[in-house]
């Protein structure tokens, strides 16, 4: 097996590949500001962005992250480090919202197939905040997969995997303790060969220790628990990692709050969802309507109010839920024109100037 085939080029990628015949296939495996580190079948280098890339990105999303496959000036360092003049299109990619950029999406892992999500069964416990990881890797293309950590400082585990069972619908859920290596072996079936897997979760949970036992050896740096019971953050960048036995992981820094510009709510809350099938308005916003069949659900007990709260919240959060391509594309460009009164203004503001010659 060629080097880049074991890191995930699939036929798929090959395909689309042989479109730019100038150039070399690689794989991006880390990134420290503007410098990419790149893998192919020749090697790892380090590489950065042609001018022409730079001048064309619209939006932060477009640029190359972590697990991206790119196409290259070379397949080695001989001559310096590469350029990259192309990313492939992505299988799947989860993001989160850009710090610093309004209205702007930033990549954090892209062709994954299977999202770990991450939470530690002692104080980082929080089932809002697993439901929000869920709906946001729900709608990356990726498969979730609940990997609760610490169990060993975990009291109560039955009664903890009871209640994520109740909201991870449609997801496996692992149980796993650092002080018992067979319970993080039960990961290795979700991971396969030339397949990617992602680590997601809050600064602490474990998420380097798993990654080191799944490797074989000190990979990461893990950092001790705190005397508050909370975890000290170990990675400090996104880096993507090949398994001895086949498969690739990608170890992200903790993320407490995740943006949820994109998100699947359907999938995550498949259950409200079913609920509101059975309401008397198709469009009930599950407020004030009479025959509503989730708010009548929280009345019984059989809806958790906790769990109805989250979502509306969530939903609220989502702008663009329910929405089509298009109308999605019409929001964000109203948005980004509002403060000159509009798209319509723009359009004849940009007319006038037009007839005056400037």
């Amino acid at each position: 097996m060629k080097k880049l085939e074991a890191y995930g080029f699939t036929q798929n990628f090959k395909t689309e590949a042989s479109r730019y015949s100038a150039f070399i296939p690689g794989r991006i495996i880390s990134q420290s500001r503007d410098l990419y580190k790149v893998v192919t079948d020749q090697g790892e280098f380090f590489a950065t962005l042609s001018g022409k890339f730079r001048h064309e990105a619209n939006h932060l999303e477009e640029f190359p992250a972590v697990g991206d496959f790119v196409m290259l000036d070379r397949s080695n360092n001989e001559n310096g480090n590469g350029i990259i003049h192309h990313v492939l299109t992505r299988k799947s990619s989860f993001e989160r919202t850009a710090v610093g950029f309004k209205n702007e999406v930033q990549i954090v892992a892209a062709n994954i197939d299977i999202v770990f999500i991450c939470m530690s069964l002692n104080n980082d416990y929080n089932l809002s905040r697993l439901e929000r990881y869920l709906s946001v890797a729900w709608n990356s293309g990726a498969v979730p997969v609940v990997v609760l950590t610490k169990a060993d400082l975990c009291k109560n585990v039955p009664q903890k995997q009871a209640e994520i069972g109740s909201i991870a619908l449609g997801a496996d859920i692992v149980t796993t303790s650092s002080q018992d290596a067979a319970s993080i072996d039960m990961l290795l079936p979700f991971i396969r060969e030339n397949s990617t897997a992602a680590f997601i979760g809050s600064s602490g949970v474990g998420k380097s220790t798993l990654i080191n036992c799944l490797a074989g050896k000190e990979i990461l740096v893990t950092r001790e628990i705190r005397q508050d019971d909370k975890g000290r953050h170990a990675s400090t960048r996104r880096e993507l990692i090949l398994l001895p036995k086949g498969g690739v992981l990608i170890d992200t820094p903790g993320m407490r709050e995740l943006g949820v510009d994109s998100v699947d709510l359907r999938q995550s809350f498949s259950d409200i969802d079913t609920l509101a099938t059975q309401c008397r308005f198709k469009d009930c916003a599950h407020k004030k309507e009479p025959g509503c069949a989730v708010r009548s659900a929280v009345a019984d007990g059989s809806l958790d109010p906790r769990r109805f709260e989250n979502y509306i919240k969530l939903k609220k959060e989502a702008r663009y839920e329910g929405l089509n391509s298009r109308q999605i594309e019409a929001e964000k460009t109203s948005e980004m024109f509002k403060d000159f009164g509009g798209v319509k203004n723009v359009r004849k503001i940009m007319k006038e100037k037009n007839k005056r010659g400037y």
